[in-house]
């Protein structure tokens, strides 16, 4: 069963945007998408690039280094859908945020 971590509150991930954190030495890119936080993997399958600090449009990031794209609800690259990075669950409690590791 996963265990849930606190990575920050809900505050410190504004609609719209997302942010990365550091889980037992992982990066997790967190999102909050229309009042909804999402949780993927912050590592791009192309070259690495961070995903947490990519462009957010509506439900999809764009990683910053090479353009590709990812559904943060999903972690299913957009242009290929055969490949994707590892989602997390994700809750929150009173104003934390905790991500399933």
């Amino acid at each position: 069963m996963a265990e849930f971590v606190k990575v920050c509150k809900t505050r410190d991930v504004p609609s719209g945007s997302g942010r990365t954190v550091d889980i037992k030495g992982k990066p997790v890119a967190v999102f909050k998408v229309d009042g909804y936080f999402y949780a993927i993997s912050d590592t791009c399958l192309h070259r690495g690039g961070p995903l947490g600090e990519g462009e957010l449009e509506g439900k999809i990031v764009t990683c910053p280094w090479h353009g590709w794209k990812y559904d943060v609800t999903t972690g299913v690259n957009e242009i290929n859908p055969s490949l994707a990075v590892e989602k997390y669950q994700v809750k929150v409690e009173g104003d934390d945020l905790l991500v399933a590791v």
